[in-house]
């Protein structure tokens, strides 16, 4: 037996990548990524900078989705070269034992706790001003709880298909309102150009600092979502089975053994399965800056001039009027009924990736305690916990949805941003060429743009940490 034939008789065997438009019908974790954090970073934070910055803030969500596109490509390679989740990649990191994932776990877990919060908040909100009633905490409740029933029975088919729809109305809604308010070049220009504008004297009037990267920073933070976003994104590629990912189930490390034996046809196999996630990074990407960006023109346009500011309780009808200032009435319930199902979308999406990224920083870090729960149990335990967190959070911020969304986004989508994109890089230059056959690191070594495209976002975000977060404070 050839070693070439060890790894390919493994249950794992590495299916033929799909070539040319074919490609397209294997896209699939891009459209569960985009699901996931087209929500609050979108309907609320993107509304609200356009309302307060304008049009002239649009470099900050061109900046932030396309370094986090290479956050989460590089990661999603790693995973569909060896098989394995980033959470394991960073378990690889060199130094002390599980010392990144010790990192990872503590503060993710106060970024889960709050992040999973603002959303059920800010979606109890919404619901409420559709169902008046009901008080928004209760709302919030409900929602955590259906949620939590989905993700805990798996049945998600018939409502992702209704959530679908209705989220493809407000992001329907979202482009013609754009359209029609749509800035001159000049203007898209000058927004594209690294200026940060000044917070307007009418805003301040009504409480807002005179700091705009109170607002920038949390725009830039949910933008393709946070940290854990892109671990997640890891975690759907696994379940998509491109390429080493083929039969390999989540909450497992990579088999070293069959890495080691991969002969040059199967690495070439892997490396078609990496084009296939190329094209599907980069159609969230591409969603991403388009459909944020027209959030934000939106708020420009529609909120900006009539002095409206996405806040408190009333955040959910003042955003309504983008809707309502085309279609009346109609327009503003049918906002509110797709913006409760994005954000529910988004609670969903949550809390099916965060359990999953806890449970393996559990595994790895107390395997004792792992080892006398299964994975499962240890996923659904995490689901117990935020069903009471996110009901209490609900209870005593439910006024405060803004506040809390804007918080969370800044725990996890800069905090430790600059130190993933410095892992990843470790991942895929370092940990790679050792865990892999020779002849297949020689066909999979990652080319230099990945390094460069991680050193730069390491480098822009190192920058909003070290300079920028401690004035958000």
């Amino acid at each position: 037996m050839t070693n070439g034939d060890t790894f390919a008789k493994d249950p794992s065997q590495i299916k033929a990548p799909p070539y040319g438009w074919a490609i397209l019908a294997f896209v699939g974790p891009s459209m569960v990524w985009c699901a996931e954090y087209i929500g609050s970073g979108e309907v609320i934070l993107a509304t609200r900078t356009g309302s307060l910055l304008g049009t002239g803030i649009l470099w900050a969500v061109v900046l932030g989705i396309f370094l986090k596109f290479w956050i989460g490509l590089s990661g999603a390679r790693y995973t569909v070269c060896t098989g394995e989740g980033m959470v394991d990649m960073f378990d690889r990191i060199p130094g002390p034992s599980h010392w990144v994932v010790w990192i990872v776990l503590v503060i993710q877990f106060i970024s889960a706790t709050l992040s999973i919060g603002s959303i059920a908040t800010a979606a109890g909100v919404f619901l409420n001003n559709l169902i008046p009633v009901i008080s928004a905490q209760l709302c919030g409740s409900l929602i955590t709880i259906l949620a939590i029933l989905v993700v805990w029975s798996g049945v998600f088919d018939v409502l992702r298909i209704v959530m679908s729809i209705l989220v493809l109305i407000i992001v329907l809604g979202v482009l013609y309102v754009t359209i029609h308010v749509f800035p001159s070049l000049q203007e898209l220009l000058t927004g594209l150009g690294f200026h940060v504008p000044d917070v307007p004297a009418w805003a301040m009037e009504k409480g807002i600092t005179a700091n705009p990267w109170r607002e920038i920073l949390p725009l830039i933070g949910w933008g393709a979502g946070g940290f854990a976003s892109q671990v997640w994104y890891s975690y759907w590629v696994l379940g998509a089975g491109y390429g080493a990912c083929a039969g390999r189930p989540y909450g497992e490390p990579a088999r070293i053994e069959r890495l080691k034996v991969m002969n040059q046809e199967e690495a070439k196999q892997i490396k078609g399965w990496c084009h296939v996630l190329y094209t599907d990074a980069t159609l969230a990407m591409l969603i991403g800056i388009i459909v944020t960006g027209c959030f934000l023109i939106a708020g420009a346009g529609v909120l900006r001039p009539n002095q409206l500011i996405p806040e408190g309780p009333d955040v959910a009808l003042t955003l309504s009027s983008l809707f309502s200032s085309r279609w009346g009435h109609v327009g503003g319930f049918l906002f509110l009924l797709s913006g409760t199902a994005a954000l529910v979308s988004t609670q969903i999406g949550q809390l099916a990736g965060w359990p999953r990224l806890l449970a393996d920083s559990f595994r790895l870090c107390l395997p004792r305690f792992a080892s006398k729960f299964s994975w499962k149990i240890q996923f659904r335990a995490f689901l117990l916990f935020f069903l009471y967190s996110n009901i209490t959070i609900v209870y005593i911020m439910g006024q405060k949805p803004v506040v809390l969304v804007k918080l969370s986004a800044v725990l996890d989508g800069l905090l430790l941003t600059p130190l993933q994109a410095l892992w990843i890089a470790i991942g895929l230059f370092w940990v790679m060429p050792r865990i892999l056959s020779r002849p297949a690191w020689t066909i999979l070594k990652p080319n230099w743009i990945f390094a460069l495209g991680l050193l730069i976002a390491f480098l822009v975000f190192a920058y909003f940490c070290a300079f920028q977060i401690p004035s958000y404070f």
